[in-house]
């Protein structure tokens, strides 16, 4: 495999459902055209912002080739972790018929596996399927956080290319950065609140839940960063800030689907067990979103 970077705005898409929650396939072709046009560098569809937990697998690897058909430049990243080393060696399968160009695998739940059982597991996806793969690590949702020493391992592996950081412990991601500096591996910010404190210590971009609504404004940022121009990147940091946070006031992706209905993007419409959000924080949202609106758009820097 050639050697993959994984640098930029990766938005971690939403998956549409129309009112009798079905998937919506024209609206998330639709979104997947309207992020690239808006200059990300790539896609994540089936995530856990995708809301992959409640599709079924031909569902997921439907989502992913409507997304691969709707763009012309940018990567796919599908989303195809489990708790199920099997169960993600086949979803990891699919997506790569799918025409995805990489992988995205969040780490064990429930299982709780010790440091050689996740080592064993992201190992056997790595040599099972020949695409670029992500580990991710978001040990709120998983209960369990990936040991470092595991982490830079797993860096060795041709096919493991990069890390989503989604531990909100600095320190952590400081040192896989240090730690993995001699291998083709790139460690992404899993968390909006911390992608400039994640880009400032090695990091080279972020799988983002804001990017699908900000687009335009989280590149200008990264790119601020990325080119060294720390005054910008940590005030256009400062402008998202209290949207980065609404979008979290209840469990993702419920506040990002109420945020892009407002917008006129899609349908606020979220499979049980999530409901949609309450009233109270919509009103808190539209807020957020209006103050937004009320600032300058800010100029994306070319590539």
């Amino acid at each position: 495999m050639t050697e993959t970077h994984f640098e930029g705005v990766y938005p971690a898409i939403v998956t549409p459902f129309t009112d009798d929650s079905e998937v919506d396939h024209e609206t998330l072709t639709a979104e997947a055209r309207r992020l690239e046009a808006a200059g990300v560098d790539g896609l994540v569809p089936v995530g856990s912002t995708g809301e992959s937990a409640t599709l079924t697998h031909d569902e997921h690897a439907e989502v992913v080739e409507t997304v691969v058909a709707a763009v012309d430049d940018v990567p796919v990243i599908a989303g195809t972790g489990s708790n199920s080393t099997h169960e993600a060696i086949d979803l990891s399968r699919r997506a790569e018929e799918s025409g995805a160009d990489g992988l995205l695998l969040i780490s064990p739940y429930y299982n709780k596996p010790e440091a050689q059982g996740f080592y064993e597991h992201y190992t056997a996806i790595a040599d099972a399927v020949d695409l670029p793969q992500i580990v991710y690590n978001v040990p709120s949702r998983t209960g369990q956080n990936i040991p470092i020493d595991t982490t830079v391992e797993l860096a060795a592996h041709p096919n493991i290319a990069g890390y989503k950081a989604a531990s909100g412990d600095l320190n952590q991601i400081s040192e896989i950065v240090e730690r993995t500096r001699g291998e083709s591996f790139d460690v992404l910010s899993g968390d909006d609140g911390m992608t400039l404190p994640t880009l400032s210590v090695g990091g080279t971009g972020t799988i983002s839940v804001v990017a699908n609504v900000e687009p335009e404004r989280t590149c200008a940022m990264v790119g601020a960063a990325l080119a060294g121009d720390y005054d910008r990147a940590r005030r256009l940091h400062h402008e998202l800030g209290p949207l980065m946070r609404a979008l979290f006031v209840e469990t993702n992706p419920i506040p990002v689907k109420e945020a892009m209905h407002i917008r006129g993007h899609t349908s606020p419409h979220i499979r049980s067990p999530l409901t949609r959000l309450t009233p109270e924080n919509r009103e808190y949202l539209r807020d957020v979103l209006a103050e937004l609106d009320a600032t300058e758009e800010p100029e994306v820097p070319n590539p």
